[in-house]
């Protein structure tokens, strides 16, 4: 990402609306679904630091980005274990973590194939991938050149790429359901904005960000259940069976 998007990130990831509704819904699952009560998880483009906070009242996270500047902030959070890497190509040993977190992160990947087979690859058998990516290329806009994406996804493709890296899809889904007409009429109008690209985090009166903290948790409860037809982006939970057998033709 560019650099004053990290600065964003860091001012914004305890309260904003987006932050909190994907990283609650993301821990949700990874409860749910983790093989032991207290795993090993990789936080896999950690970012500036507040899921491997989270994390750390109930698991032994291990942070890892490809920028110094994001662990940068990581430390002024005072988390320590933190590890500089690309996750076409994990400093990871194998088989030496029980699930892996990856919120946004693949679509930052060029080769986000072998990404995913590098996944695999660190997780132990039974072990668990919880990640979200941005959904539709349709949206595609200044939104994501900010960010430096390359691509955003539909829950299909997601399904496949994980399924040809060996893992068993046990859910992929959309989300940001409700919002979906609002995000699709703002990105819309980003199209049309001259100027350089940034990121869309509207600044929000705290009564409207409570109330999206919200709608998204009633979401979250949604999830729980059943999957979503539509929304701005994916989650999915994917499991390593007990041997591998990899196809990334």
């Amino acid at each position: 990402m560019n650099p004053e998007e990290y600065t964003k990130m860091y001012e914004l990831e305890d309260h904003y609306w987006w932050f909190v509704g994907r990283r609650q819904l993301a821990l949700n699952l990874l409860k749910k679904h983790s093989p032991n009560s207290h795993p090993d998880v990789l936080d896999l483009g950690c970012g500036t630091g507040v899921v491997l906070r989270e994390l750390a009242s109930w698991a032994k996270p291990t942070g890892l980005d490809m920028s110094h500047l994001a662990l940068g902030f990581c430390r002024k959070r005072s988390l320590n274990q933190l590890v500089i890497g690309d996750g076409a190509q994990l400093p990871i040993a194998g088989e030496s973590m029980d699930a892996i977190i990856g919120l946004d992160i693949f679509e930052h990947i060029e080769d986000d194939v072998t990404a995913f087979s590098e996944a695999f690859r660190v997780l132990r058998p039974g072990g668990i991938l919880v990640l979200s990516v941005p959904a539709f290329k349709s949206l595609w806009g200044p939104h994501d050149v900010a960010l430096m994406h390359f691509r955003r996804y539909r829950t299909s493709e997601v399904r496949r790429k994980l399924e040809s890296a060996g893992f068993q899809v046990k859910r992929a889904s959309y989300s940001v359901f409700f919002l979906f007409p609002i995000v699709v009429v703002w990105r819309l109008f980003e199209k049309r904005k001259r100027g350089p690209a940034k990121a869309s985090l509207v600044t929000l009166p705290k009564w409207l960000n409570s109330i999206l903290i919200g709608l998204q948790d009633v979401e979250a409860r949604m999830l729980s259940s059943f999957d979503l037809p539509w929304g701005s982006s994916v989650i999915a939970v994917a499991q390593r069976g007990p041997t591998k057998s990899v196809d990334i033709s």
